[in-house]
């Protein structure tokens, strides 16, 4: 990290060069919340998709985690930034991506149906603002945020040992950590409102939407940390490598 940057002007960088995808995103997800508690339509539809949920349960949790984080965002590269022709490099980045987004998808299933046990399945402001505090502030802090700068940086070095070693340094975690915690609290604490003001079988399936612009901005975070991408990129995944 260069002199004249510190953890949070990295952070705003990512944040602000994201921002218009957040902002629809996010305004996508209240619409559709919104939606669910006004639309009879709506509310059937979601209902559909929760029932076909709790029918595949890990089935389901798994392929939409593979899909909404490796597959979707792959797609998004080929078609908006190779003018849709696949190289080698995007069967290798879903070699590494697969995997990672299917793990790391099914344990916050795993950790909303915890805090569904713990604090109930209801959606009122004090259960809302509890499961948002344990999500963003407890899992992320320890164990999410480290886990995507980890996995990331070591897809990036050519899976090197090195990334491994310096995660458990206080200067790892004060310049690559910290950023990416600033600006992914700026997205999805917004997100995580909307997605815990629904019942706990709609609270994944929200979670898999959103989650497709996660991987750009953590892919836009742990480039920049590489040196391969200026601040003002627009998009993540318009620098992504292989």
């Amino acid at each position: 990290m260069s002199k004249s940057q510190t953890p949070l002007t990295i952070g705003w960088e990512a944040a602000r060069a994201n921002a218009k995808p957040a902002l629809i995103i996010q305004t996508a997800m209240l619409a559709l919340a919104v939606a669910y508690y006004t639309n009879p339509a709506t509310a059937d539809t979601l209902r559909h998709l929760a029932e076909f949920k709790r029918a595949h349960g890990l089935g389901f949790v798994v392929v939409a985690s593979i899909a909404a984080g490796a597959v979707v965002p792959e797609m998004f590269l080929i078609l908006f930034f190779q003018r849709g022709r696949p190289h080698f490099m995007n069967l290798r980045n879903l070699a590494f991506t697969i995997p990672v987004w299917g793990f790391d998808g099914s344990l916050v299933d795993l950790m909303y149906r915890a805090e569904a046990l713990w604090l109930g399945d209801v959606a009122n402001f004090p259960v809302v603002l509890s499961k948002i505090c344990l999500d963003q502030f407890g899992y992320n802090i320890f164990f999410a945020a480290p886990f995507g700068v980890l996995t990331y940086e070591w897809k990036n070095s050519g899976i090197s040992i090195q990334p491994v070693h310096d995660l458990f340094t206080w200067r790892h975690y004060r310049d690559k950590i910290i950023p990416t915690l600033l600006a992914t609290w700026a997205v999805w604490i917004p997100l995580m409102a909307i997605i815990y003001s629904l019942p706990l079988a709609l609270q994944f399936p929200l979670f898999a939407l959103a989650l497709s612009f996660w991987v750009l901005l953590l892919t836009y975070m742990t480039n920049r940390f590489a040196g391969k991408v200026e601040a003002d990129a627009p998009l993540a995944l318009s620098v992504s490598e292989g």
